[in-house]
């Protein structure tokens, strides 16, 4: 039996969890009353990124109960090569704002390596998929997907370059090898957090980076692109989820930007 085959049942369990993710997250969307507070970090956090969690960490918790779950909101549970890595919302500041650029990302990582994810961005009326082996995918559900391919642009001049903040790239100390980048390439758009790395994925963009992600950032984006033919790594060039940051393009462009970044 193949990997792909494997993983059917838990894709289909991911779906499920972005499904009931997504009734939550949009229930509270604009709401005049909605509650949030700042973490330690000074990033905020929403009544509806813990809601999400807790219902997905139920539904493990019933469906899953061997497998290890790390998310963004609450503490590591289990030990087990079987690991679901969990965002709630990734882009709460977009959620707290009322701005649609938010998605619940729901990975799976197997003996440390990320065979399968779920990015669903209800505001957008959007949904991504993949597992190791058995492609990349958009749509409304799985019965109805288009399978997804990264680009053809083999030129940074013609290559379009999507990025979160530039503060960060000064912060991170390759700030001018980012923006001796961004003025290389041939167009460059801040669409920001998940959405760059999914518009990779679909070829619509052909490089995303960002200088420092946290491990639930960055997992359910990872198999998305390599499955749709591209190639994610850390600013260093290994691939995987590690950090430092995080770097996804065609595949083709890829060395040359770790050439400008590093």
């Amino acid at each position: 039996m193949s990997r792909s085959k494997d993983l059917t049942d838990d894709v289909r369990l991911a779906h499920l969890m972005a499904d009931d993710a997504d009734s939550l997250s949009m229930n509270r969307f604009k709401a005049m009353d909605l509650q949030f507070t700042s973490k330690p970090d000074n990033t905020p956090v929403t009544e509806a990124d813990t809601a999400v969690e807790e219902s997905i960490r139920r539904t493990l918790a019933r469906t899953r109960p061997r497998d290890a779950v790390h998310g963004e909101e609450f503490s590591d549970t289990g030990e087990s090569p079987r690991r679901w890595i969990i965002d709630p919302i990734d882009g709460t500041k977009n959620y707290l704002r009322g701005v649609p650029v938010w998605a619940t990302l729901i990975a799976l990582e197997v003996e440390g390596r990320i065979v399968a994810s779920v990015v669903s961005a209800p505001a957008l009326g959007r949904r991504w998929w993949a597992s190791e082996g058995g492609g990349a995918y958009t749509g409304r559900s799985i019965l109805n997907a288009t399978e997804l391919r990264v680009s053809n642009v083999e030129q940074i001049e013609d290559a379009s370059l999507s990025y979160s903040e530039i503060a960060e790239w000064v912060e991170s100390g390759r700030g001018q090898g980012f923006i001796d980048l961004m003025r290389e390439s041939w167009r460059s758009r801040a669409y920001g957090d998940f959405w760059s790395y999914m518009l990779v994925a679909e070829g619509s963009v052909d490089i995303a980076c960002e200088p420092e992600l946290e491990l639930y950032d960055m997992a359910a984006l990872d198999v998305i692109v390599r499955e749709a033919g591209g190639r994610f790594t850390n600013l260093s060039g290994e691939d995987g989820v590690k950090g430092p940051g995080a770097l996804a393009t065609n595949g083709r462009l890829h060395d040359a930007v770790l050439g400008y970044l590093n």
